[in-house]
């Protein structure tokens, strides 16, 4: 399946989508919760069904306002919360824990029931209360947002985002496969990351530096930090700079991933078999953390590895306790004298003068495949 992201314009009836997304918050917060007062009192795990039973029995009795969610969007909810906790009992991961209410941003509507879509305009149901006639009515609300680019394939579900700037995003899945092989070079590559010469060194000899974002907004991510200490918790000029926060946050990020992505297509398109070794990223980041996280190394490998199977590439990577950057990339010989400070040396064995990253990511090509 393939995702198309588009942004909603601003638009002042946006704002019920925000009271959707806080009244879905609840519903999340409360199946959590009474999930936790099962196990306490010694009951079994309540699945799917259970809780949508129980969704019904609520609308009826203690809570008749849920009436107004939209009900394909609350069974979506349901089933990720019955999916977390399944995860949780197969020991796939950690308890399921309740979101705040920031950080619970998305809702999602599957197949074509309680939206439409026309061109840039998509149509959401929504249900209100009539007072005159004291009943439920629906009510159909347009959003224009910006469609940057044609969607393929059959629509799976749709998705409503909302961000840490407060923008909406629709979020449109597919059935369509991506899936578009570029042409055979028959050249394969090595590549050794590192964090002090080059982010990327590679087998043929060429480097490629990191922007390093995070590291030259520092400043100005001090200066907004510092502004954001004075205010009043919760006054309007506070909840102004975490929006300018948020700004500077996300075009960091958009700027990382716009270089990672640039740099995954440019691989793929000169080279048939790429080879990487894989890191200790939890090491690194005690060492060096800030760093490591602007370099966004993992980002990039999965970034890398979607291109790779969209343009019938290959990926290979090589285990981190392969020993690459000691031994001589010409006749083999371990250099234990080797210190991390050493970024050239010459092997006594047979003469050659190597650069260590690029001597590495030659090692790194012999350890995947087989070069003579």
């Amino acid at each position: 399946m393939k995702t198309y992201k588009y942004p909603l314009y601003d638009q002042s009836n946006t704002i019920r989508i925000g009271n959707l997304l806080d009244d879905m918050w609840q519903v999340h917060v409360y199946f959590h919760k009474w999930q936790r007062q099962r196990y306490k009192d010694g009951l079994p795990y309540a699945n799917y069904n259970d809780m949508d039973r129980h969704f019904k029995e609520l609308k009826r009795t203690t809570h008749p306002h849920w009436k107004m969610l939209p009900s394909q969007a609350v069974q979506q909810e349901l089933l990720r919360i019955d999916k977390a906790y399944v995860r949780f009992f197969k020991k796939l991961g950690g308890r399921p824990h309740i979101k705040p209410r920031q950080k619970f941003k998305s809702i999602t509507y599957p197949g074509s029931a309680g939206w439409s879509l026309f061109n840039n305009r998509i149509t959401l149901t929504f249900r209100k209360w009539h007072p005159k006639t004291r009943k439920w009515q629906y009510d159909k609300v347009a959003y224009t947002f910006h469609k940057h680019r044609q969607w393929h394939g059959s629509i799976k579900h749709i998705t409503i985002k909302r961000d840490s700037c407060g923008t909406y995003w629709l979020c449109i899945t597919t059935t369509y496969k991506d899936f578009k092989p570029l042409p055979a070079t028959g050249k394969s590559v090595g590549a050794d990351f590192g964090m002090k010469d080059a982010y990327l060194t590679l087998s043929t000899g060429e480097k490629i530096h990191h922007p390093q974002p995070l590291k030259h907004s520092l400043n100005k991510l001090r200066s907004l930090n510092k502004a954001l200490s004075r205010k009043v918790k919760g006054s309007k000029g506070w909840w102004w700079c975490v929006r300018q926060l948020a700004r500077l946050y996300r075009k960091i990020s958009n700027q990382r991933k716009d270089f990672q992505w640039q740099l995954a297509s440019k691989l793929c398109k000169k080279f048939d078999t790429i080879v990487l070794e894989t890191l200790n990223l939890d090491g690194m980041k005690r060492l060096w953390g800030r760093k490591v996280s602007d370099l966004g190394f993992y980002q990039f490998v999965e970034i890398l590895r979607y291109k790779c199977s969209k343009h019938k590439r290959l990926l290979k990577e090589i285990d981190q306790w392969t020993a690459t950057t000691k031994p001589c990339s010409d006749c083999g010989f371990h250099n234990e004298n080797l210190t991390l400070s050493d970024r050239q040396w010459t092997c006594p064995e047979c003469g050659s003068h190597h650069d260590r990253d690029i001597n590495a990511a030659r090692n790194i090509l012999r350890a995947g495949i087989a070069v003579t």
